[in-house]
């Protein structure tokens, strides 16, 4: 799954750990998305996007081709 957190927590003006603090998790489990090697639940996706105030589909997406 590829991603766009890094660029949404950066706009959000969120650093890694005051990320992962507001939704619950760990700043290496915030590391691990960013660089597409986790992928994580659904409800931890919708958590993030409410955090940085971004929509489900302009964060995260498949890539078609890679299916």
């Amino acid at each position: 799954m590829k991603n766009n957190l890094k660029v949404a927590r950066v706009q959000a003006n969120l650093t890694q750990q005051e990320l992962a603090v507001k939704v619950g998790i760990t700043r290496q489990t915030i590391s691990l998305i960013e660089k597409g090697t986790y992928n994580p639940t659904l409800k931890l996706c919708l958590t993030i996007c409410y955090a940085v105030n971004k929509t489900l589909d302009e964060i995260f997406w498949i890539d078609k081709e890679c299916e």
